[in-house]
């Protein structure tokens, strides 16, 4: 029904609930960790994976405004809500776009989607204690940002930064576009764990220690490199 939808440009909006390895104790059985990747390989498909409610919210008023269907990938877990200045709203609809930067000069460049969102922040947090500098990229429509023009996805993903991760609670197949032969993907690529939310993360290695790990070592292999 996905697919053919997709083929006859019909504008139907897919809402999926209980995304990823976020639903814990249900199992591998009910965590889609290659669905999301399998859904953006759709031709005229615009797939979205909001983090908090405003992305949400864009989320939902594109898939209508879009003459093709949609789809939402929305997560079980609670997560947090983020400020936004009028820069960054008017951002949010173009599929990706910085959600948190320093002043100071960037280091490296995180990219995250949906639950990840939270992970790369606090991880963005923990480096800046350890005096790393990285800028946190929200991407929430793949598909919407490779249209945008490449002024503006230099402005996002600048290519003067090569050190760069992207974490995603799934198939890490798609994200090494962006991350470039410097960068590491912290995703997934087995099917999951029965067992709590948060041990499930630990368990598939989707935690804020290993992405502030793989920033450090990008930027060691870089400094080694020179």
């Amino acid at each position: 029904a996905v697919r053919l939808s997709a083929l006859m440009r019909q504008k139907v909006v897919y809402v999926y609930t209980h995304d990823s390895i976020g639903l814990g104790e249900d199992g591998p059985t009910h965590q889609p960790i290659e669905h999301a990747s399998m859904l953006r390989l759709t031709p005229n498909l615009m797939v979205w994976r909001p983090a908090d409610s405003v992305e949400t919210a864009v989320a939902w008023q594109e898939s209508i405004l879009t003459q093709s269907p949609s789809a939402l990938l929305l997560s079980r877990q609670t997560l947090p809500a983020y400020e936004r200045d009028e820069e960054q709203l008017s951002q949010v609809s173009r599929g990706g776009y910085v959600l948190q930067y320093e002043q100071a000069e960037c280091d490296g460049i995180l990219i995250a989607t949906g639950s990840e969102v939270a992970i790369a922040i606090d991880a963005a947090q923990a480096l800046l204690a350890d005096g790393v500098h990285v800028r946190v990229v929200s991407m929430p429509c793949v598909k919407r940002f490779l249209a945008q023009d490449v002024s503006y996805r230099d402005h996002v993903l600048s290519p003067d930064i090569d050190v760069r991760v992207a974490v995603e609670a799934g198939s890490s197949s798609g994200w090494y576009q962006f991350v470039g032969t410097q960068g590491r993907v912290i995703g997934i690529d087995r099917f999951g764990f029965s067992a709590p939310c948060q041990q499930v993360y630990e368990a598939c290695g989707i935690t804020v220690a290993a992405v502030t790990q793989a920033i450090k070592d990008c930027l060691q292999q870089k400094l080694v490199a020179q």
